[in-house]
């Protein structure tokens, strides 16, 4: 497994990260067992950065990855990387960055991992409605008290960010980016990159799209999010499965699968990229992605077949696109 240096936090992290957002109950069903299973075998292939967040089902989410990595998490703690993220209230309270939830939130995620300290805390979204010296103040104060090592922020533009920083530094940013979803390229990346902020993109597979698994008639469960979501349905899916069919071709003439070159355009950008996996041959092939380098030919011809799909929008604290 390839590894970077994550921004100004001097973390050594893998390029390809476990997201835990498929283990909160915003997807559908799934096996517990399986999933723990997927998150140490994610381990053993040489992942050691792993993200969740308290909105995911509650805190949910948190507590299986802690149970997941709970031998590790004691016996060679800073072997793993732990990212979480809150500021988003999971009861559809919306989002509520300000000190006082914050610190509880803080508090409930380290209670929910088993942890003392949380290496990575972001804010899941900004919040309109709490000035930024506010948050920013609240998690300085936390970092002071031992109880996180970094900060980032997720969901965060430029002019956002920038406000941030003004009270203390944006170590990292968590946006999403994939091939249908490419918004942050024009000011959000440069900004990061000017400024030292570590990148780990979420959704590099288009939350399922460019896996190859769907086709127009694929339908979801009513507990997940995408049964809602317009990105799955009519014409927005219909073009987007027709050119994941063309990146398919393109990718195995090369030897590789659909979602392994997505996640390599994605790695191609970013310094991580964070997958979701329900099982351990799917976090297999994802961590195999990290060793894929593409050409600059390669990066152009995939940007053209991908410019004849629908850019689509993800799930928010308000709802879905």
């Amino acid at each position: 497994m390839r590894t970077t240096t994550l921004g100004a936090t001097g973390l050594r992290v893998s390029r390809v990260a476990y997201g835990t957002w498929q283990l909160g109950g915003d997807w559908g069903s799934f096996d517990e067992d399986a999933a723990i299973a997927a998150i140490r075998h994610a381990r053993e292939l040489g992942v050691n950065l792993f993200d969740t967040a308290q909105a995911y089902g509650f805190g949910a989410s948190e507590r299986l990855l802690g149970k997941a990595l709970r031998e590790e998490l004691t016996r060679d703690r800073d072997s793993v990387v732990i990212a979480t993220k809150g500021g988003v209230r999971p009861d559809g309270g919306g989002r509520d960055a300000s000190a006082a939830y914050l610190r509880d939130g803080v508090e409930q995620s380290l209670r929910a991992l088993g942890v003392e300290t949380v290496d990575l805390y972001q804010v899941h979204w900004p919040d309109p409605d709490v000035p930024a010296a506010e948050t920013a103040g609240a998690l300085q104060e936390m970092v002071d008290e031992g109880k996180l090592r970094h900060v980032g922020v997720s969901n965060y533009d430029a002019a956002q960010m920038a406000e941030f920083a003004a009270v203390r530094p944006v170590e990292t940013l968590q946006p999403p980016y994939h091939l249908f979803r490419r918004g942050i390229e024009a000011e959000i990346l440069p900004y990061a990159r000017e400024h030292g902020i570590g990148v780990l993109a979420y959704s590099p597979l288009a939350s399922g799209l460019l896996t190859g698994r769907f086709d127009e008639n694929t339908r979801f469960e009513d507990g997940d999010w995408r049964s809602q979501a317009t990105a799955f349905t009519g014409d927005a899916l219909r073009k987007n499965v027709a050119v994941v069919r063309r990146l398919a071709d393109f990718a195995e003439a090369r030897g590789y699968s659909v979602s392994q070159l997505a996640i390599a355009w994605v790695l191609a950008g970013v310094d991580v990229a964070l997958v979701g996996a329900r099982s351990s041959r799917n976090i297999e092939a994802s961590a195999a992605a990290a060793d894929i380098s593409l050409s600059d030919d390669d990066l152009a011809e995939i940007g053209r077949i991908a410019a004849d799909g629908v850019q689509i929008e993800g799930a928010s604290p308000e709802g879905v696109a």
